[in-house]
């Protein structure tokens, strides 16, 4: 099973809240994405063995990091349906998307033909697929971009290009 949380921070406040993903819940820093886009983190959890693993071990833990302070305003919960392969490389963004149910699964795997595709996963949340790609640069991911929305079937995206995490050295 594998499931992703999205984490909008109160401003100011994402480099705490990854240090206490990172050292606090000892999370691995390549599945932690800090995003330009709506949402200011993503934490990936790839190899869950259950639903309550994932809600005891990590949704509970992290929509209290920082309570006091309130520097986690607002959680996304996204469980996978249908897995893509896994990331053995670091994202250059990610795209969520909005499909017709009918053409869920048929524009998952149109979107793992894309060679820039690194995954793409059907999940239960507000979007329905997350695809993690990989660009050298902004044009190249335009580019991208608008292959992928003419994927028959797709309603809506959005874009998050993945900033490197200051704190730590990167993968």
């Amino acid at each position: 099973m594998k499931a992703y949380m999205g984490l909008i921070c109160k401003p100011g406040s994402y480099n705490e809240v990854i240090k206490k993903l990172l050292m606090g819940l000892n999370l691995d820093q390549q599945n932690v994405f800090l995003l330009f886009g709506p949402v200011d983190i993503l934490v990936q959890f790839p190899e869950l063995k259950d639903f309550q693993e994932f809600t005891e071990r990590y949704f509970n833990p992290i929509r209290m990091i920082g309570a006091d302070d309130d520097m986690i305003s607002k959680t996304v919960s996204l469980v996978v349906i249908s897995e893509g392969p896994k990331l053995l490389e670091k994202p250059f963004a990610f795209i969520f998307l909005n499909v017709k149910p009918k053409n869920l699964e048929t524009v998952r795997v149109e979107l793992l033909k894309i060679p820039e595709v690194l995954s793409a996963d059907s999940v239960f949340g507000p979007f329905d697929v997350i695809c993690s790609v990989k660009a050298a640069d902004p044009q190249e991911l335009e580019t991208l971009v608008s292959l992928i929305q003419q994927i028959q079937g797709i309603e809506t995206s959005s874009t998050s290009i993945v900033s490197p995490i200051k704190i730590l050295p990167d993968w």
